[in-house]
C-alpha cells in the first residue's frame, strides 16, 4: 500500500507543477517532450549497473518501444483533444478509459484474481466515483465536440495502460528489474519527443523559453517516481492492475481534488463531494476492508 500511495503523491505533484506553468509562462509541451530525459536520468542515477540493457526478443523490445511512444502519443491527443473539445470532456474521456484495463486484466489476460463480492462493489463505487468527480460537461456550450477524438483518448489512454501493466508484469523481472524496464520504455519516449520537438519547432508552434526549459527537470522527477512507484505497487499486488490501476487513478483524482480545494481554493460541487465520498468507500471495499 506504501507504494501505491507514493504513487499517488508524486502524480499529484505532477498537476500542481501544470498548475504552476501560468504562472511563469511556461509552454508545457516543451517542459513535458524534454521531461522524459530528466526521468531517465533519474533511472540511471538510482541505478547505473542498468547499463548495458539486457534486452528481451525483437518482438518485446518493440512492445518496450511502442509503449514508451505510446506515452507521447496520448500526451499529444489529450492536448488537441483539449483545444478542440475542452478540459472537461477530454478528463472524462481519460478518467472512464480505465474501464478498458480493468476489463481487459479481469476476463482476458486473467491477472485480477478471484472477483469476490468486495471487488466488484470496489469496482463499481469507484467508477461511479470517477464519474461524479469528473469535470462538468458544458451542455450548453454552442461548439459540437470532436466525438473521434474523444474516442481516439478514450482508447488511448486505455490500451496505454493495459500495455504497461501487461509489459511489467511479463518483462520486468527478465530485463533486469524495475528501473532498467523504465529506462528501456523512456528510450522509445525521447525518441518520439525528440521528432516532436524537431517538428513543432521547425512550423514554429513552440514557444522556447528559458523557463519552458527548466520546468522539464521539476516535472521529470515526480513523473519518473510516479512511475517506478506505480510499478512497484503493481509487483506488490502480484500485478492485480484492475485493482491497482483503478485504485491509482481514482486516487489521484480525488487527493488532487482536495490537494485543489485546500491550496489553490477551488471550490468543488456537490457531485464532486459526493464522488470523493463514493470514492473512499470504493478504495475501502477494493482493500478488502
Amino acid at each position: 500500500m506504501l507504494y501505491l500511495i507514493l504513487s499517488v503523491i508524486f502524480s499529484v505533484l505532477l498537476l500542481v507543477n501544470f498548475r504552476a506553468h501560468a504562472r511563469f509562462q511556461v509552454d508545457t509541451r516543451i517542459a513535458i517532450l524534454l521531461n522524459y530525459p530528466v526521468c531517465f536520468l533519474t533511472a540511471y542515477f538510482h541505478q547505473p549497473s542498468a547499463i548495458p540493457f539486457h534486452w528481451p526478443a525483437a518482438t518485446d523490445t518493440m512492445l518496450l518501444m511502442a509503449m514508451g511512444i505510446g506515452f507521447v502519443i496520448t500526451f499529444l491527443l489529450s492536448g488537441f483533444s483539449t483545444q478542440k473539445n475542452g478540459m472537461a470532456p477530454t478528463s472524462l474521456a481519460n478518467n472512464i478509459s480505465l474501464v478498458i484495463p480493468v476489463l481487459i486484466n479481469l476476463f482476458i489476460l486473467k491477472t485480477g484474481g478471484e472477483i469476490t463480492w468486495s471487488i466488484a462493489a470496489g469496482l463499481a463505487f469507484s467508477f461511479a466515483a470517477i464519474y461524479f468527480c469528473s469535470p462538468q460537461v458544458d451542455a450548453s456550450s454552442d461548439s459540437k465536440p470532436v466525438v473521434a477524438l474523444l474516442l481516439a483518448v478514450f482508447v488511448a489512454y486505455g490500451l496505454t495502460n493495459t500495455l504497461f501493466s501487461y509489459l511489467n508484469s511479463t518483462l520486468t523481472a527478465q530485463v533486469g528489474g524495475t528501473l532498467p524496464f523504465i529506462m528501456m520504455l523512456l528510450i522509445g519516449s525521447m525518441a518520439s519527443s525528440l521528432i516532436v520537438l524537431v517538428w513543432k519547432s521547425a512550423n514554429g508552434t513552440l514557444n522556447w523559453n528559458r523557463n519552458s526549459v527548466l520546468a522539464s527537470i521539476p516535472l521529470g522527477l515526480p513523473n519518473f517516481f510516479s512511475f517506478y512507484f506505480l510499478l512497484k505497487a503493481l509487483d506488490a499486488y502480484q500485478n492485480n492492475a484492475a485493482v491497482v490501476l483503478t485504485m491509482y487513478n481514482l486516487s489521484v483524482i480525488l487527493l488532487s481534488a482536495v490537494t485543489a480545494y485546500v491550496f489553490f481554493k477551488e471550490r468543488l460541487t456537490r457531485k464532486q463531494w459526493l464522488g470523493l465520498a463514493v470514492g473512499c468507500v470504493g478504495i475501502a471495499l477494493l482493500n478488502g476492508l
